[in-house]
């Protein structure tokens, strides 16, 4: 088979494959996951479950949900999120095995040699009313910028350098005086025996599981919040596992003969010449993104302080790196690493805006696990497809080289996208327009966006200027 890359009717035809992937993935998922389920109503039902998320409902509720799935009331995913026997957790890590195997079968197919495997940790919240939710109170959320009433799960994301990335594993934080509170544990549904656990000690338990499954991982990537459990350093550091994690300005490390500084008097330390690197963090939708970067060298051969400074408002980053004895440690390879922990962003972005993973209106601690996973589950069909058909579906005419250069006759197309996979499946499962309706404006949107993204890339060769001044 062979794929023309061109805008024309040739590359809308064969982005149409995307729909065929797409669901014959979700079926391979649903038979993957059937063993977690005692009965087989539950699972027909989680499958119609699947196909309610990706089907672009303003609202993923119980009874849109039921709603787009045909039911005559939402009693079924009522039972299927609260009553139904079967394996939450489980069924996690079926789809953190389906998601590693086909990010892993992508980057194969891409043809590159070299790549990193990065495990991002981060949470995201939802907003709540009340107080009846497992685990709501007021607190930071950053889906709302601000301290509210909401819900916060810790996510791991695998990221698969040069292919793609996916959610891959969750656990919700619970306060600890709920925890403590017998009447609210059985009021909310927390399991028997639950202890409180604070982030870092959640993402211990996500990435152990990941390991003990068999993933493997060049390198852990966390913000601030993970960085600073020590807990969870030690966790990577007793099994020989490196980290690139955020660690606040305050942070104390040993330099080499004895003194101990804060990440902060470290970095004022750096006289203007040790900051030459002005390397790229990886590519976004606008281009690269460059960053002035320095690192030193610690008490200990194994830990460095890697230091980010942006090149406009100067800021300053830091992250605390380890690298155990007989792996690579250069400072590219930080960087790389730093880099590619933004993915788990896009993947809360997508979650919430394509499947409602901010959506889920229960108050049981069973029920909103299930929900997550089930949203992971539509978020790694899709992400698969997008990562396997990337290549396949790239029509963009070559990025621009220089301020004020003409744009081209055309900018080409842009590779689909997990948005736009959830779409055409949607499409596919539910048949809600005429024929090569979802087609065109597959088409059309992806034409535009490739113009838009080029002409931001152009914006940004403006700022080469100031990264040679910096140089």
């Amino acid at each position: 088979m062979q794929f023309v890359r061109t805008t024309k009717t040739e590359a809308a035809a064969a982005a149409r494959i995307g729909a065929r992937v797409a669901a014959r993935k979700r079926g391979e998922l649903l038979c993957l996951i059937r063993p977690c389920f005692v009965r087989t109503g539950p699972w027909l039902q989680a499958g119609k479950y699947l196909s309610a998320l990706v089907s672009g409902l303003p609202r993923a509720n119980g009874w849109t949900i039921a709603e787009q799935a045909g039911d005559r009331a939402p009693d079924r995913t009522q039972r299927l999120l609260n009553r139904a026997v079967w394996d939450t957790f489980a069924a996690m890590g079926v789809v953190r095995r389906f998601a590693v195997a086909g990010l892993e079968e992508a980057f194969r197919r891409s043809g590159r040699r070299r790549g990193l495997v990065v495990g991002a940790l981060d949470e995201t919240g939802q907003e709540k009313q009340g107080c009846a939710t497992a685990g709501v109170q007021r607190q930071y959320l950053g889906c709302a910028g601000r301290v509210a009433n909401g819900i916060n799960t810790v996510h791991l994301a695998y990221v698969r350098e040069h292919a793609g990335h996916a959610l891959t594993g969750a656990r919700q934080w619970i306060p600890r005086a709920q925890i403590g509170d017998p009447a609210r544990c059985l009021a909310m549904g927390l399991p028997p025996g639950l202890e409180f656990r604070t982030k870092g000690q959640l993402a211990i338990d996500i990435a152990g599981e990941a390991l003990a499954g068999g993933t493997w991982f060049d390198f852990f990537c966390g913000d601030e919040v993970y960085g600073s459990c020590t807990e969870l350093r030690e966790f990577f550091e007793a099994r020989g596992q490196a980290y690139v994690l955020r660690v606040p300005r305050n942070f104390r490390l040993a330099l080499p003969g004895g003194r101990r500084l804060t990440c902060a008097d470290a970095a004022s330390q750096v006289a203007a010449t040790r900051w030459p690197e002005v390397r790229s963090a990886g590519k976004g939708s606008k281009g690269e993104r460059w960053y002035a970067w320095s690192w030193l060298a610690t008490a200990s051969p194994w830990h460095c302080l890697l230091i980010r400074r942006h090149l406009k408002t100067g800021e300053l980053a830091f992250h605390y790196c380890f690298v155990p004895a007989g792996q690579p440690l250069t400072l590219t390879r930080l960087i790389r690493a730093a880099g590619l922990r933004w993915p788990v962003e896009e993947q809360f972005r997508a979650g919430k805006d394509c499947f409602g993973l901010d959506q889920a209106q229960v108050r049981r601690y069973t029920a909103i696990a299930r929900h997550t996973v089930l949203v992971m589950a539509a978020a790694a069909i899709c992400a698969i497809t997008a990562a396997q058909l990337k290549n396949r579906t790239d029509a963009q005419a070559p990025p621009p080289v220089r301020p004020g250069q003409p744009p081209p006759a055309s900018t080409g197309m842009i590779p689909l996208t997990v948005t736009e996979i959830a779409r055409l499946l949607a499409a596919q499962l539910t048949h809600p327009s005429p024929p090569g309706h979802a087609e065109h404006w597959l088409t059309w949107r992806r034409r535009h966006q490739a113009l838009a993204r080029w002409y931001h890339q152009r914006t940004r060769l403006t700022e080469g200027a100031v990264i040679a001044l910096v140089s």
